[in-house]
Order: structure tokens, then sequence, then C-alpha cells
């Protein structure tokens, strides 16, 4: 929804509150001036909405009375589709909106719902809970995002004005190829004007954009998701890690969060180098601020690999094994001394 609509739902919003309200009141409420003000209500007059012109120093506009909304005739199914996607947009953190917007779009769409069904619904969102956490949100511009998905649809490039993550701004042209959203965060991918190169761009750093004249081609089999998740596998880190796994791309990436590496199947004798085992090799590649973290996300393939660089993680790999092994021989301990209790338990009783 764009910016005028939005402004002329609230503006219906609050004549809805019922009295009259000077042009005035209205201009400042919404953020507009007055002139703006009497074409909203113009808007509203075409969409049938009664809304009279009270004159006199005191006047301004005003529904009709009796005025309501009419229900929203949606079927049980799709109004809880309905209220259900605004409630897990905003947790996966995709609304681009704060989050009272997202609770008022809520409210709104409950409140034009019959009374029975709204009362069903009610229920259902005062006592369903999540197991997963609410992400946090990166809010982009609704403008953007809007502005861009119509320019991916339509080969037009935009002109965009973006703040890298080190601060440095830049003005450059992109041609999107397609928006994409990953992990509460909305990104753009297409051609880029500043590097000649396919790169990728989260929204909320862009700071203003502009459609330009022209078209463009998207490469044939292009898959923006695809390319989004490689471009984040390769952000740079302090440590670069490559490392060989014994097992098929599709097992070890169905075994990796996404967009966490890049893994390319390896030739049958560059995989079986140095190593004499069969079978299909993969390389992943992966980068890291912290090697502490990447032996778990190891362990977690559960499959044979060799560590290729850096060195310094063969260490943290062993120490991890030390502490795994340490903490099974305390369990079999525990349990040995368990038992052996229970057994000289046992031979008392009997021996009484």
């Amino acid at each position: 929804m764009n910016r005028p609509t939005a402004r002329v739902l609230a503006l219906l919003e609050i004549l809805q509150a019922g009295g009259t309200r000077t042009v005035a009141d209205l201009a400042d409420r919404l953020g507009v001036d007055e002139r703006t003000v009497r074409r909203y209500v113009g808007h509203l007059i075409d969409l049938d909405v009664p809304v009279r012109s009270v004159r006199g120093r005191y006047g301004g506009y005003r529904l009709a009375p009796g005025y309501r909304m009419p229900p929203l005739m949606l079927t049980d199914e799709e109004a809880l589709a309905v209220l259900l996607g605004l409630v897990a947009g905003r947790r996966a953190g995709l609304v681009t909106t704060s989050v009272a917007a997202a609770e008022s779009a809520a409210a709104k769409v409950r409140r034009v719902l019959p009374e029975a069904l709204g009362r069903r619904l009610d229920a259902l969102l005062a006592t369903a809970d999540f197991t997963a956490p609410a992400r946090p949100m990166a809010v982009p511009e609704t403008g953007v995002l809007l502005m861009l998905a119509e320019a991916a649809r339509d080969r037009r490039p935009v002109a965009i004005g973006y703040t890298a993550w080190k601060g440095r701004r830049s003005e450059r042209t992109v041609h999107p190829y397609g928006v994409v959203a990953h992990s509460g965060r909305w990104y753009v991918t297409g051609a880029d004007s500043a590097s000649g190169e396919v790169r990728t761009f989260r929204l909320d750093r862009i700071e203003t954009a502009s459609v330009l004249p022209g078209s463009f081609d998207v490469p044939e089999g292009f898959d923006p998701a695809a390319r989004v998740l490689s471009g984040l596998a390769g952000v740079p880190y302090l440590h670069e890690v490559s490392l060989r796994v014994q097992g098929t791309a599709e097992q070890v990436r169905h075994r990796l969060p996404p967009g966490l590496a890049t893994v390319r199947e390896l030739p049958a004798e560059a995989a079986r180098s140095g190593e004499g085992e069969g079978g299909a090799w993969v390389r992943v590649e992966l980068r890291a601020e912290r090697l502490e973290w990447v032996p778990s996300v190891l362990a977690w393939l559960d499959l044979p690999f060799v560590i290729e660089s850096p060195d310094g993680l063969r260490d943290h790999v062993r120490a991890l094994a030390g502490r795994l092994a340490m903490c099974a021989d305390a369990g079999a301990d525990a349990a040995d001394a368990v038992d052996t209790a229970d057994a000289a338990e046992g031979a008392e009783s009997r021996a009484e």
C-alpha cells in the first residue's frame, strides 16, 4: 500500500470516530496540507463513502449519520489466513512497518468481521503461542520495497542511494532481478553499475530510490533467492574456512543453515587426493569472525571432513572433541558407580 492510499484510509478511520473534524485538524493529524485533505476527501466520495461538508466557523467534514463500513465478507479460513498472515509476518520480521502499524491493521480487519467469527479469532489470537522467538526487524521504507518490486517485475533500472555496513555512502544504478526476504531482512539482487557485477543490497540501507528510463534483461535461469544466499555466504569476515566434506552437495546443504557457506562439488580425483576414500566429496567454504563455533557446525554435519584452512581450526576441533569425550566419560563413570552400588546392595539383600 502506498503512502497516499494509507493516508486516505487513515482519514476514513478518523472520521469514523464521529463528530465534525476541521480541515486544519485533519491536516495536522495526517501530516499533510489542507489542500491535500480536500483531495483525500474527494477520493473517499469517489468510493461512495458519504463524507459530508459542514460549513461555518466550526465547519469541516463528517460522515453521514449511521454510516458504518460494511462487514468484510470472508470465510473462516480466509479471515484466519489474513490475521495469522499479519501476525506471522510481523514475528518473521517481514512486515515493512512498525509493530504498532501491523497491530493496527489487524485491529481494523477484526473490526469489520462478523461478530461471531471475530470472537472466535479473538480467542485464537489470545491463546496462541509460538515456539520460535520473534525476529528483530530491519525495517525498510515501504515505498522503496514496492518501487523495487515493480521495477523488478517491469525490468526497469533504479537509481539508489546506499549506505554500506561500514558507513560508506554511494550512488549507483541497479538492475533489480528480484526482491528476497531472508532472516528478517529484505534484499534486492541484480546488476550493479558501480562494480559491473551482480550484487545484493539490504533494503533498510537504501536511503533513496527512483525508477529510471530504459529496460534490461534478466539472465536466463537466474535464481534471486540462491544469489542472495551465496552473496551472504561470501561476506568478508576475519577467517576464511575451507573444507573437503564427504557427501553430496545436497546432503551438505541440507545440514547447513541457509546462507552460511558455499558448497561446490569436486571432481573425483580432487576429492580423493591424499585421502584414499571413494564416494562423492564437496568443498565447503565459509567465513567467520570467530573460529570457536565452527567445530560444532562440523559435528552437526556428521560427515567425514578434511580441514584445508586455516590450520588454527584444527586446535578448536581437537578441543571440542576433548570436551565431548570428557563429558561422555564423566557420564559413564557416574553410571558405573551407580551400577556398582546397586550390585552391592543386591548382594547384601541376598545375603540377609
